[in-house]
């Protein structure tokens, strides 16, 4: 089914079983993992899934190439043994494992940044001093030096990280490459750096090794590379020494998204295509590559020889291995939604994965085989309720699903409606069919009583009913132009051209998305070169950086008003890698935001309300209110009442936000246990 992705990929001194690559992540275990043990655990059971190759988390050559001031660079040999703990656990699953270098540059969060020239990335609350040209000199070769350390280590090979806007592609753009020196000024003197990193690296560790080059193909930043640039610097890794290149998209200061789940599937890997028949090495195609049917379009359009997914592995690590076997179906998929993985990252937390609270925690949580089969009832088919049940199915328990509604899904029912978060469907997909690989006894349409439980001999019974909107107390809340957001996306009722939303959290900012995008019109989420218009990248490459002079985003069909009552930017609390892209789409759409609101009523006038002090009328068809949630957790009282105990979590257990990822993280951590 998948003939070209699961086809092997020739490399003249090694071959690769495949054509996938499981792309580089930040996932802090290189930091915070002291032994490497917990590592060790999280690679091998991506190599045990079947992957053809492994990238590693990025590993500094030198202190300061360090993104934070915690964990150690790779620069001495006794630190080998420690590595060795990882490429002996995936070469022993028959994996092969490539360990990233990465320098970042003006990117850390130290005071020891340093670049190309003296500036300060907006990213960074550091600026960075320029290197000298000795220290360039010396930055070469550390590079080098932990390349030959990598392999000492037995890695298969090395990534050389030249893009994403870290320290290689810091000289290589005249944005922040101010020099005068042999490392400046000229384009072939600012991509010096990268060719000597990369021949010096090749001449060190010879030639049976993997050496793989990050190169930025689109820096989607002013003032980065022309095509034709990027076409020159290519050209010239693969005389350095380079095995294969891997695209590298966007600078992280960048301001056009690149992983979010707003971005379409497989949407950059038309820049990769355009540097095929340009060099002779494999070329990587990366980015919102989440399945085997989206990664074996792109090969068998020509767009690239392999397929980079990185974040899809932390959702599922036997995604090739159900690919292989034809079970395609019950991939875990990755919803792009940042929330487990690139936020924690960012918090210095250990990554982790919404859908998969194992990922990067594989020695504290597992799901053994029981050996006291238990009888189990699960009420509400929610996030936390599916993962409750499937995986306690899954261990051997019996388990009966309640689920009070026609279908399974909660919440993820009206996330999916959403435009730019289409692939929540996945998730119940997969649900569904987790329910029936492992015999879950699912109860639709079933509004389960406490007589039920209380009579039905259950050993365990978990309680995850989720949540419904919180009601407002103002004059009006009963008016025939309010609704709230299930109203509007679980039930479809029909909104006017003229909206007011109360409340500016997640779900106020998805109703607004929801609102101002026009359904006539497919989403940009789903059409490529609609979501390049409206994000402002020139397809046609034709200035630096592939910018285009202007976005062109879709009109919005309605204006839309997102009110809060607190002070302040609106969105604040969204998460910390995805929060711009949300206030930056609403801004698209000329949502008018209002802050320090009080809500006075509702009548056949619209909203009435006293900002900035004044009084003002809102003149709206509807009123939506999406001021936040409270649980549905009277049947765990009601049972704790009668003395029969009862596990509550998700939602139910708290509701002050909408959380599927605390939901999915409690009932795994729970279930685990029983």
């Amino acid at each position: 089914m998948y003939d070209k992705l699961l086809s092997p990929l020739d490399l003249g001194f090694t071959t690769l079983k495949n054509r996938v690559l499981m792309g580089s992540m930040h996932t802090m275990l290189e930091e915070l993992d002291p032994t490497f043990e917990r590592m060790a655990a999280f690679y091998a059971e991506r190599a045990r899934g079947q992957v053809g190759l492994i990238v590693t988390g990025g590993i500094g050559p030198n202190k300061q190439g360090l993104a934070m001031p915690i964990g150690e660079p790779f620069d001495h040999e006794e630190q080998c043994a420690k590595h060795k703990i990882v490429t002996d656990a995936v070469h022993q699953e028959g994996g092969k494992i490539c360990m990233q270098i990465l320098h970042v540059g003006r990117y850390g969060y130290t005071p020891e940044n340093v670049s190309a020239s003296a500036t300060k990335a907006p990213i960074s609350p550091f600026p960075a001093r320029e290197l000298s040209g000795d220290e360039v000199e010396q930055t070469i070769k550390d590079f080098v030096h932990c390349a030959e350390l990598a392999q000492k280590a037995e890695y298969d090979g090395v990534e050389i990280m030249g893009s994403e806007g870290y320290l290689i592609n810091q000289f290589i753009v005249s944005k922040t490459n101010k020099r005068t020196d042999e490392w400046g000024g000229s384009y072939e003197n600012r991509i010096k750096l990268p060719i000597e990193i990369v021949r010096r690296t090749r001449e060190a560790v010879g030639e049976n090794f993997i050496i793989i080059y990050r190169l930025s193909m689109l820096d989607l930043v002013e003032g980065g590379s022309t095509w034709e640039e990027v076409v020159q610097l290519a050209k010239e890794i693969e005389k350095a020494g380079a095995t294969i290149i891997n695209t590298g998209i966007g600078w992280h200061e960048a301001r056009v998204p690149t992983i979010g789940t707003i971005v379409p599937k497989g949407g950059f890997a038309w820049v990769t295509k355009r540097m095929m028949g340009e060099v002779n090495i494999p070329l990587i195609a990366t980015n919102r590559i989440n399945m085997p049917d989206v990664a074996e379009k792109i090969l068998q359009d020509g767009c690239a020889d392999m397929v980079s997914m990185a974040r899809p592995f932390l959702a599922d690590p036997e995604l090739v291995l159900k690919s292989m076997e034809g079970r395609a179906n019950e991939i875990n998929t990755c919803i792009a939604c940042n929330q487990a993985c690139l936020d924690h990252t960012f918090t210095a937390q250990v990554c982790s994965c919404i859908v998969n609270p194992r990922a990067c925690h594989e020695t504290e949580i597992n799901y053994l085989p029981t050996d006291q089969p238990k009888k189990i009832a699960v009420v509400g088919a929610g996030p936390a309720g599916l993962a409750a049940s499937t995986i306690a199915a899954e261990r051997g328990h019996h388990v009966d699903l309640f689920e009070g509604e026609s279908e399974i899904g909660g919440q993820f029912n009206m996330a999916k409606v959403i435009p730019g978060k289409e692939e929540y469907a996945h998730s119940i997909r997969y649900y569904g069919e987790m329910i029936k690989k492992h015999n879950v006894n699912l109860h639709l349409n079933h509004r389960v009583s406490e007589q039920e439980l209380a009579e039905g001999g259950y050993d365990e019974i978990i309680i995850a009913t989720g949540v419904t909107p919180r009601q407002l107390d103002i004059e009006g809340i009963d008016h025939a132009k309010v609704l709230d957001y299930a109203d509007v996306l679980y039930r479809n009722q029909e909104v006017g051209k003229r909206v007011a939303i109360i409340g500016a959290g997640g779900i106020g900012f998805d109703m607004a998305e929801y609102l101002s995008h026009d359904m006539e019109h497919e989403s940009p989420t789903m059409n490529v070169e609609a979501y390049m218009k409206e994000w402002g990248v020139d397809m046609d490459y034709t200035r630096g950086g592939s910018l285009a002079t202007a976005a062109q985003p879709l009109a919005s069909p309605r204006e839309v008003y997102l009110l809060k009552r607190s002070k302040g930017k609106h969105g604040k609390k969204l998460g910390k890698t995805t929060g711009w892209i949300h206030r930056s789409s609403l801004a698209m759409k000329k949502v008018n935001m209002l802050q320090e609101v009080t809500y006075k009523k509702v009548d056949d006038q619209g909203l009435h309300i006293h900002v900035n002090g004044k009084d003002e009328v809102l003149d709206v068809d509807h009123v939506v209110v999406c001021a936040g949630q409270v649980p549905l957790n009277t049947l765990h009282q009601s049972l704790t009442d009668k003395g029969i105990k009862a596990h509550l979590i998700g939602g139910a257990a708290e509701a002050t936000e909408l959380d599927a990822k605390k939901a999915i993280k409690e009932a795994s951590y729970l279930v685990a246990a029983l």
